[in-house]
């Protein structure tokens, strides 16, 4: 079996500034990018798990107060 190999150098191996500066350029665009991210989340505002229990609580206390001065 006969193996047919292209010699390696420098011109078929590297990928020059062309590549290099495509590389830093996405790096540079996921950190903006991440940093919009970080700010866009930090602006959401919902409701937390013990906000949302104390609402839960609150309903069924008053649906019971209801009930009791319902009854005659």
């Amino acid at each position: 079996m006969m193996v047919i190999a292209q010699e390696l150098n420098n011109d078929t191996v590297s990928p020059g500034l062309l590549g290099t500066f495509v590389v830093v350029c996405m790096g540079v665009a996921l950190v903006f990018l991440i940093r919009s991210m970080n700010k866009r989340i930090a602006r959401i505002d919902a409701p937390r798990q013990a906000d949302l229990d104390q609402a839960a609580w609150e309903a069924a206390e008053a649906e019971k107060a209801t009930k009791q001065t319902d009854q005659p």
